[in-house]
């Protein structure tokens, strides 16, 4: 591993020192975007709690990412994006705030200056791009993960509730990755990581992360992902019998896409992940469990203003190494089916995103307003979303 994080730091000095001495480039270009969300959705169980959680609201064990109210307003995330693009380097700073923001950045939430809490709270994404050639590149510092199908944005995705497969992944990694394009249809990352959604490594070793991209043909894109870290906590005077070899995550992804014609897509989002330990319980047993789930994708563009989209997913946690629980906290599976509506309006500023979904668990997972159990729950609203 030290030769590794040698290898790329000499790469990574060396593009520096040849950078100084090559003639001036092109001025950059700065970039501000951003956007807001709000939603309103009823749920058909009408729980007590206005949750779509579930029983055990609480994290972990929550049926949905981030939509979390039923039956009231709510507010998801405002971002605030700068990008800088010239010719040999790129940066981005992206800021987020909101509910959907502590949410997706939990992380994040740390005592650095020992107070509870922290500014780190708020940085989405905070990274550089050093372009060595034209086809090498070198990212250092905070970005989304490249596992999965889906992002936290929500213009981004076309369903606006996040799948369970991006509920049950990582969200975001901090480290240094190099990507290399073999060509327009082909490209290659590979980087280090401290660990899995957390600004602070909890021990010395790193996590190594890969995507491999091609382009059969043109419309056809396909990813292949993965990520392994070890994420024990290390010893310390408190635990010293915590061991940061007791704690392997992997996991392994497929997101492919494929414009059949201008306004008809198919997707489709496969993952499986194993992990020793309990990661997130330092000093939990050191056995290998392993979970996973796919996830198909069909939207269909009826007009520019207007379009559907259906999402069909399968997620199977009954080892119970993942947060997807029933109503007791036991590992559990899930099928859900997705409807989103895709509206433009305000001069294609806004997105309204009407939405019905239907989550099915193995075992009882959702209140009623009785105070009874049930397997499933369907709820109805919309989304209403500004960008610039």
């Amino acid at each position: 591993m030290k030769k590794i994080v040698l290898l790329i730091s000499s790469l990574f000095l060396g593009y520096g020192a040849q950078a100084q001495d090559s003639t001036a480039a092109t001025p950059g270009k700065f970039t501000f975007s951003g956007y807001m969300d709000t939603y309103y959705f009823g749920n058909f169980n009408n729980p007590k709690s206005q949750s779509n959680l579930g029983l055990n609201g609480s994290l972990p064990g929550n049926a949905r990412a981030f939509d979390q109210k039923a039956g009231q307003f709510g507010i998801g995330l405002i971002q605030a994006k700068a990008t800088y693009t010239s010719d040999k380097v790129d940066a981005v700073m992206d800021l987020a705030f909101g509910p959907f923001a502590d949410l997706g950045n939990y992380g994040n939430n740390v005592a650095l200056l020992g107070t509870p809490g922290s500014t780190a709270l708020a940085i989405k994404q905070a990274y550089i791009v050093f372009k060595a050639t034209p086809k090498l590149s070198f990212t250092a510092g905070q970005f989304g993960t490249h596992i999965g199908y889906e992002v936290i944005d929500a213009p981004v995705n076309y369903n606006y509730s996040l799948s369970n497969l991006f509920n049950n992944g990582p969200f975001y990694h901090i480290g240094l990755k190099a990507q290399y394009a073999f060509s327009d249809r082909a490209s290659l990352m590979l980087g280090l990581v401290n660990n899995v959604d957390n600004i602070v490594d909890n021990n010395k070793k790193k996590g190594v992360i890969g995507q491999f991209f091609f382009s059969p043909v043109a419309g056809w894109n396909v990813y292949l992902n993965g990520i392994m870290s070890n994420e024990a906590s290390a010893p310390t005077s408190t635990t010293p019998s915590v061991s940061a070899d007791d704690a392997m995550y992997q996991l392994y992804d497929l997101t492919t896409t494929y414009q059949i014609t201008s306004k008809f897509m198919l997707g489709l989002n496969a993952a499986t992940g194993s992990q020793k330990g309990d990661y997130q319980n330092a000093g939990g047993p050191a056995t290998s469990r392993t979970w996973g789930g796919v996830a198909g994708y069909a939207n269909y563009a009826f007009t520019d203003k207007f379009g559907l989209g259906i999402r069909y997913e399968t997620f199977d946690n009954k080892n119970g190494v993942r947060a997807l629980t029933d109503a007791t906290g036991a590992g559990a599976s899930v099928n859900s089916i997705t409807i989103t509506g895709n509206i433009t309006a305000g001069d294609g500023h806004v997105l309204l995103k009407p939405e019905f979904r239907v989550d099915s668990y193995s075992a009882n997972k959702f209140e009623k307003n009785d105070g009874a159990l049930t397997k499933s729950q369907a709820t109805l609203g919309m989304a209403a979303i500004f960008k610039f």
